[in-house]
């Protein structure tokens, strides 16, 4: 049934790449942003925990990983068959303790040997692999994950918070040398440094500041309905007015 099922969006993306004026003309190019957007979406409705949503979204995100398939196909580049493949192939690969008679104590031995394997297969940095095009802080955390794989990481948590505070008074201190270059240099620091910490919490700063995000939102929009049902608009308030709905907002959460 699944296979049936596969099969019939498959023929319905080439249908319309072939009479659809507007999927016609597109590349992988020109829908590589949409295909972003709709990772995104995906990850907005697992926060949401709304699995009708996450159903949807799955289902643009599978016709997205067709549709970039479909298009390569027809420039001889690669069919859809070799993508799942080359997945198939890798997954049986990187896991050797399930398709092989490797054995390990934990899921942390199991990342150790994921990145020991990638280095088998051609790589030359285990830095390899971590996309440009991540957000800045989810990029962060995976390039010090990826190279904590290999021991290249801090001992202990303590450490690591004396570098938080260090990055942080050498980001102060360069204030006063009123080069906006180097305060941008320790600024990113600090975030890395931050970043790094949360890591040997267990926390995922992306995660963690999408979730602050919406939070302020929250609060903020809040803060807006309670001046607009005065009668007047946001920027006809002040601070001391809008610090008062503002801890009002946190009290009724």
């Amino acid at each position: 049934m699944l296979e049936t099922k596969f099969k019939e969006l498959y023929e319905i993306v080439k249908r319309l790449r072939l009479e659809c004026p507007w999927d016609k003309e597109q590349t992988n190019d020109s829908i590589k942003a949409n295909t972003i957007e709709e990772a995104y979406e995906v990850v907005e409705a697992i926060d949401d925990k709304n699995y009708t949503e996450l159903k949807k979204e799955l289902g643009d995100l599978l016709l997205h990983i067709i549709f970039h398939s479909v298009i390569a196909s027809e420039g001889n580049h690669f069919e859809l068959e070799e993508v799942i493949d080359s997945i198939s192939e890798k997954l049986i690969r990187r896991h050797p303790h399930v398709f092989g008679n490797v054995e390990v104590t934990g899921s942390e031995e199991v990342k150790r040997n994921w990145e020991s394997i990638k280095l088998t297969e051609g790589r030359e940095s285990v830095l390899e692999g971590v996309p440009k095009m991540l957000p800045a802080l989810q990029r962060a955390h995976r390039l010090q994950e990826k190279a904590s794989k290999v021991g290249f990481d801090w001992e202990k948590k303590e450490d690591v918070w004396k570098k938080v505070i260090e990055e942080i008074e050498e980001m102060h201190a360069s204030e006063k040398l009123e080069s906006p270059d180097e305060l941008e240099k320790e600024t990113g620091d600090v975030f890395f440094a931050l970043v790094n910490y949360s890591r040997f919490l267990g926390i995922n700063p992306e995660n963690a500041l999408r979730r602050t995000n919406e939070k302020f939102i929250k609060r903020f929009n809040y803060v807006e309905k309670k001046i607009n049902g005065t009668g007047r608009k946001i920027d006809e308030s002040n601070l001391m007015e809008m610090d008062k709905y503002w801890e009002e907002s946190k009290r009724e959460e």
